[in-house]
């Protein structure tokens, strides 16, 4: 019974002029979004290359100078494109791309695509997590809104229950079917992306392991949607309305649902503005140490402890220039402010991210968007990740010039200059991304939520369809 019904309806499929088409332009878009992604992705890995390499030449070559002034002339942190962004590029090009790094300021990641886009980008651009998250579950709904109601509405319904049909194989041979053509579909547009990702440049750790990783979670993303479908086609007495009902699950689980949940944890869970976070930092500082105001208060108690600790009564008298010594002091003084504020930032995203797995239940589409952007690299906490990698680059960077300011120059020497030289001993900035399993071990909520999503969906449908 099982084999006979999956080679009816498969039969069916192909016959009907509008899956074939529905089909061939799925199989189009996909072919053509991964394309348009191969080419940004090598694109914007060659600006990364050119880019990193320039600015460590211009860094390198800074020829003689003092090293407060190096500090302050700064240098650049460049975000990696990562391989799997080619199939999900999440939040990359909201994010920003690099980081300015200099004295006493952490900066935020600039450059980021989405300002260089016209009005038009708000329509969405076109790429393989659209096809993925989108259009595939709407063939899904295409392909199978009348699995059962065409059985009511053509009479064969009765014909099959006067033979005894046995309900679940009938259900399974329908169910294998609708799953046959979106598997083929997904399994041809990873396998094009790896064997893409294999034969381009290796900008990045491409991983296997991670795009199945993937693969699967979008086939327990679709497995969901099409045991939804078919759940309704079960209820329904006619097609049309089947229909209906399943662009209504679609509309609400695609798109009202993760608006409504993006707006109601941002309302529990607001960001301060970029004016009111600035005064936090910038009041926070002002209690503390500054290194470039030598009559401060804090700066006199400062000197009172350091000639305290090496026994001397003056400043002149120390084994180290006390002005690279107070301005490496103020460094960790304004890296712990930020180290605070940010903190608290990263705390109000995983308040929010508490808020949008708790409304996980209403729409798959949400841990499912979660799993795909971590195991792509290119969700939020990646990009906390790299910028908290910059910021230690950065205050690494500060005492490696004050630390060379302070041991080899004189109190009030601040025409000292270091060597050519000196600038290529800084280490050159690397990060590297999550590993696939600290990745899991992160989402591992919103894997659970999947498989509460399959085993839901699964046990509803068998369990409603007992009795046709």
């Amino acid at each position: 019974m099982i084999s006979k019904t999956f080679v009816k309806e498969t039969k069916e499929l192909l016959r009907e002029g509008r899956v074939r088409i529905a089909v061939v332009i799925v199989l189009l878009l996909t072919g053509v979004a991964v394309w348009i992604s191969a080419r940004h992705y090598q694109n914007v890995n060659e600006q990364y290359e050119v880019a990193k390499t320039t600015e460590r030449a211009v860094w390198d070559n800074q020829g003689e100078k003092n090293p407060h002034s190096a500090a302050h002339y700064g240098t650049y942190a460049f975000k990696p494109k990562y391989p799997l962004s080619l199939v999900d590029q999440g939040v990359d090009k909201f994010a920003g791309t690099s980081i300015f790094l200099e004295a006493h300021n952490r900066n935020e990641a600039q450059f980021s695509a989405a300002a260089d886009q016209t009005a038009l980008a708000r329509f969405g651009d076109l790429t393989p997590d659209f096809i993925l998250l989108f259009i595939i579950p709407l063939l899904i709904i295409l392909l199978g809104y009348n699995s059962f109601t065409k059985e009511r509405e053509m009479g064969t319904l009765t014909l099959l229950k006067s033979q005894g049909i046995s309900n679940w194989k009938w259900l399974l041979g329908k169910w294998m079917a609708l799953f046959l053509p979106v598997l083929v579909i997904t399994t041809v547009l990873f396998l094009v992306a790896g064997l893409l990702l294999g034969n381009l440049s290796d900008f990045g750790v491409f991983s296997w392991s991670s795009l199945l990783m993937m693969y699967l979670v979008y086939l327990g993303y679709y497995i969901i949607f099409i045991n939804i479908v078919l759940l309704i086609s079960s209820k329904m007495k006619k097609s049309g309305i089947s229909l209906v009902v399943s662009l209504c699950i679609w509309i609400i689980a695609c798109l009202a649902a993760p608006k409504a949940a993006s707006n109601i944890a941002e309302n529990k869970h607001p960001y301060p503005t970029r004016q009111e976070f600035a005064a936090n930092v910038l009041k926070d500082k002002k209690q503390g140490l500054d290194g470039h105001n030598p009559w401060s208060k804090e700066t006199k108690l400062l000197e009172e402890e350091v000639l305290r600790e090496y026994g001397v009564d003056s400043l002149h008298q120390l084994p180290f220039n006390f002005d690279g010594y107070r301005m490496q002091k103020s460094e960790e003084h304004e890296a712990e402010v930020y180290v605070k504020h940010y903190n608290y930032l990263k705390d109000q995203y995983a308040q929010q991210a508490k808020v949008y797995r708790g409304l996980a239940a209403i729409s798959p589409y949400l841990p499912t968007r979660f799993l795909s952007m971590a195991i792509a690299n290119t969700d939020y906490a990646t990009h906390w990740d790299f910028a908290d990698a910059a910021e230690e680059y950065r205050v690494a960077t500060q005492k490696f010039l004050n630390d060379n300011f302070a041991v080899n120059s004189e109190y009030g020497n601040w025409s000292y200059q270091a060597d050519a030289d000196f600038w290529k001993g800084l280490p050159v900035f690397e990060y590297d991304p999550p590993e696939l399993k600290t990745t899991l071990e992160s989402n591992a909520s919103n894997l659970m939520v999947m498989g509460g999503w399959l085993l839901g969906s699964f046990g509803l449908l068998l369990f409603t369809t007992k009795n046709f």
